[in-house]
This record gives structure tokens, sequence and C-alpha cells, in this order.
């Protein structure tokens, strides 16, 4: 044969033999892996069980600890109960020992009652006989007595009343006096030392305000701006601010006039820009009137923000706080009302915080106590009752509504808080330089309490100092006593209460005096 033929039998018996080899070769290396795997499995199975066997143990080892410690705890807290158990039962026991005590002494004050009792009836029965035998006595002694004097008892008693009833009322009336002067003096003093504090507590300065404001120029020649062609500015600005302008000799000045301040301020801001703009004439007037105007209404709402802040309080309806910013353009003698008002709400949350009083009606209703000015100008009816509408249209409370309404004196005050808000009313108007009053009104009520006093019988001289807040009466001696001094002094001071209307007290004063003379010669 051919080697070729060699060549492919040799190849074709290695193409048979190759899949033998193939799988004897992973056959053998099934057995390794296989091997390897059971080794690896063993080994991991070795581990699992050192593991498992350890945790065993220290699952042992807490159990074991866990047993100990509840048993320490069951131990302690049996301890514990049969502790409490012992000193529950001493109580017990202390406290029946208490009880048998108390019932002893219970029962020997019992008997030690009845024997009192026992003894209080024999000392009664002793007392209505020696009582019988008094009033027998005395009815002897009266008829002793009768038949002595030639009078009857009722007789005798009748003479005896008239003869002490003059010395009881000498007596009453100098003890009336002392008691009310002692405690007028404590009252005057504590009175005193209330409202300074009160008043220390709210010193303010005061500026009186007028009826004109004065508006500078920066030159003369501005005053013909301002009147414009045949006074058309100064007509147009008086038609939209509805004030008076006042166009005078004055140097570079004009004057506004008139007697509601809110729109004369509106009158000086609007005089003011216009001056500043430069440009005066009929309708620019109106413009910036109107401008003006809705910016005042905003500043009106801040400046009773302001005041409630500054008095730290809430809650007050916002048609209320508007009214209360119109009262910055609102005056009373010269008084600026809204700073009045201020100043009395102060006064009276002081005074109440001194007598432990309701703090914030106080407060509340001494700020709201002229609420009825900022409309008093446009609606009918006193301000008072204006105030005491809108306060009660707008929800504030009747305690607050009351106290207000009696600042004037048209209402009784039932509260301690009306007294206040009165006296801090009266104290926040009659302090120097805070209001002026008209001359005329001035002289008039000082006439009037020089008149009341000499009208009374005995007066020889009244004169009315301080600025009217005294009177000092000269009585005579020889028609007065000292008696009825005191009587005078009251009398006056309830008609001058009843017939005049004054800011803060009058103090009346009745001066009695006699003289001894002798010359020697």
């Amino acid at each position: 044969m051919s080697d070729a033929v060699w060549l492919a039998l040799a190849a074709l018996v290695g193409l048979l033999a190759t899949p033998f080899v193939w799988l004897l070769w992973v056959r053998r290396s099934a057995r390794r892996i296989t091997s390897r795997a059971r080794r690896q499995a063993t080994r991991i199975l070795e581990e699992s069980e050192r593991d498992a066997a350890a945790r065993l143990r220290e699952a042992d080892l807490a159990a074991k600890e866990m047993a100990l410690r509840v048993r320490s705890e069951s131990e302690e807290d049996a301890k514990r109960r049969r502790s409490e158990a012992d000193e529950l039962q001493r109580r017990l026991e202390a406290g029946r020992d208490g009880l048998a005590r108390e019932r002893e002494e219970l029962e020997r004050r019992q008997a030690a009652v009845e024997e009192r009792s026992r003894e209080v009836e024999r000392v009664g029965r002793e007392r209505e006989a020696a009582v019988a035998d008094v009033d027998r006595l005395r009815r002897q002694t009266v008829t002793r007595l009768e038949q002595v004097a030639g009078l009857t008892q009722q007789q005798a008693r009748s003479e005896l009343m008239e003869a002490l009833e003059g010395e009881a009322r000498v007596e009453a009336s100098h003890l009336v006096k002392r008691i009310e002067d002692e405690a007028r003096e404590k009252a005057t003093r504590e009175a005193q030392r209330i409202i300074s504090l009160a008043i220390e507590r709210s010193a303010s300065d005061y500026v009186n305000e007028t009826t004109v404001s004065v508006v500078n120029l920066p030159s003369d020649e501005m005053k013909g701006r301002i009147i414009g062609r045949e006074g058309r500015n100064i007509r147009a600005l008086e038609m939209a601010t509805g004030v008076d302008l006042i166009v005078d000799d004055t140097p570079e000045a004009v004057i506004l006039s008139g007697f509601d301040p809110f729109r004369r301020e509106i009158a000086r801001v609007v005089l003011e820009r216009l001056i500043s703009d430069g440009r005066i004439h009929p309708a620019r007037i109106e413009e910036v009137a109107e401008k003006v105007q809705g910016e005042f209404d905003q500043r009106v709402r801040e400046e009773g923000e302001n005041a409630l802040l500054e008095l730290n309080l809430s809650g007050v309806h916002p048609e209320l706080v508007k009214l209360l910013g119109r009262l910055r353009f609102r005056t009373s003698y010269g008084q600026n009302v809204l700073q009045h008002s201020k100043e009395v709400a102060r006064l009276a949350a002081t005074i109440a915080g001194e007598l432990r009083v309701d703090v914030h009606v106080a407060k509340r209703a001494g700020l709201l106590h002229d609420i009825g000015k900022a409309v008093d100008r446009e609606m009918e009816g006193t301000h008072l009752q204006l105030g005491i509408d809108l306060l009660r249209k707008y929800g504030e409370s009747e305690a607050v509504v009351h106290a207000m309404a009696c600042h004037h004196g048209d209402y009784e005050p039932e509260t301690v808080e009306a007294v206040l808000v009165t006296a801090a009313d009266a104290l926040s108007a009659a302090r120097p330089g805070a209001r002026r009053e008209v001359l005329e009104s001035y002289m008039k009520r000082l006439e009037k309490l020089e008149e009341i006093a000499g009208e009374f019988e005995g007066v020889q001289k009244s004169y009315a100092i301080q600025a009217g807040r005294e009177v000092r009466i000269i009585v005579d001696c020889k028609k007065i006593s000292d008696e009825k001094a005191l009587w005078l002094s009251k009398d006056v001071a309830k008609r001058i209460e009843n017939e005049l209307t004054y800011p803060g007290q009058i103090k009346v004063t009745v001066i009695r005096e006699s003289r001894a003379v002798e010359f020697a010669r």
C-alpha cells in the first residue's frame, strides 16, 4: 500500500480516537472539580458547625445572664415589696394607736363639755334670779325717784334727752370732724402718691395749637403767583381745601386760617408742594389737593395704629383706628385731642395698676374716651353720645363703654375703672399749660364761685384763689361756730358741684377767727 493510504488510515484512526480521548479528559476534569467541590463543601460545613456551636454557647451564656438578672431583679422587687408592706403595717399600727388616743381625748373633752354645760345652766339660773332681783329693785327705785322728783319716768327721760341732745350734737360734730380729717389726710396722702406716680410716669410736654398755620415762602414774588390772575389761584386753593388763605405784609410768609386742623394741615401740605413744584394754577391745585387728601387718609390710619402700638393695645376695630388717627388733627381748648387721649390712657392705666383693678379696661377706655370728637363736626349730637354709639357699633365691651360714658359726669360711675378714667381726664386737662380758656369765661367762673360762697348766712368775705382751684370763706365768729363751719364747707362744696362745670376739683376753706383785744394804759 502506498504511503498516502497509510496516512489516510492514520488520520482516520486519529479522528476516530479523538472523541474517546476528549471524553476521557472531560471525565478526569469532572472528577477533579467534584473532588474540589466536595472538599470545599466539607470545609464550609465544618466552619458552619463551628460557628453554630459558638453562637449556641453565646446564646446559652446570654440566657444564663438574663436569668440571673431577672432572678436578681425579682428578689430585689420582692424585698422592696416586703419592705413597703412592713412600712404600711407599721403605719396602720401607728394610725390605730393614734385613733385610740384621739378617741380617749374626745371622750375626755365630751365629759368636760357636759360638765361645763351643767355649770352654764347653773350660772344661767343664778343670773335669771339676779336679773329678777335687779329688775324688782329698779322698779322700786324708779317709783321712789318719781315720788321725790314729782315727775314721771317719761317726763324725766324727755328732759334728760333734751339736755343731752345738744351735747351729743357737739360731740358728734367733733368726732365727725376728727374722723373726716384723719380719713381725708390719709386718703389725700395716698391719692397724692398714686397721682404723682402716675403723672411722673406719663410726663409729657404741651404745645397749645392755634387756628392758624404759617407757610414760609422762598421770596415775596411767590405771593403773586399764589394769588394768580384776578385771584383765581387763591380762590381755587380755598375751594379745594376749605380754609382761608391770608396774604398780608408779612415778609416771605402766608397764613392759613381755619378751625379744622385736619383741613388746615392738608392745605399747608398742598401749598408747600405747589411752591416746590412751581406750577400753580387751578387745575394743578385740584390735582395736588386730591392726591394729598388720599395720602392723609393713609396717614390717619398710621396715626391711629401708632397710638395703639405705643400703648400696647390690640383688637380695636379698623374704623375706630381711623377715628383715633383723626383726633391727631382735632384740638380742645388748644390741646391736641389724640395726645390728650394717650395721656389719659397712661394715667388711668398707671392708677389702675396701683389699685389692682382692670388695667386693660382703664387704658382702653381712657384712649377712646373722646372718640366722638372725631365726628362731632360731621354728625349731630354731643361727642359723648356719639362716642358711646361708635364704641357699641364697633364691638367694644360694656365695661369700656361705661367707663368712657362717665368721664363727664353725665352717668353715675358703677366701676372703679370709670372713676379712674374721669380722674385721669381731669388730670390731663388741668395740668398747667395743657389747655387755654377764654378770659371772659374764666372771669365769670371766678365771680360765680365768690357769689355762691357769699350767699350763705354768716359769710363776711369770700375769695376765689389759685386760678379758681380754691375758695376761701371768712365767716363771722359770732354767727358761725366751729361745728357750723364744718357743715358750711360741705354745703358750699355741694352747691358748687351742682351749679358749676370745671376741670379737676375746687377746694373750699372756711376760716373762723375770734380775737380778744385789750389796751394797757
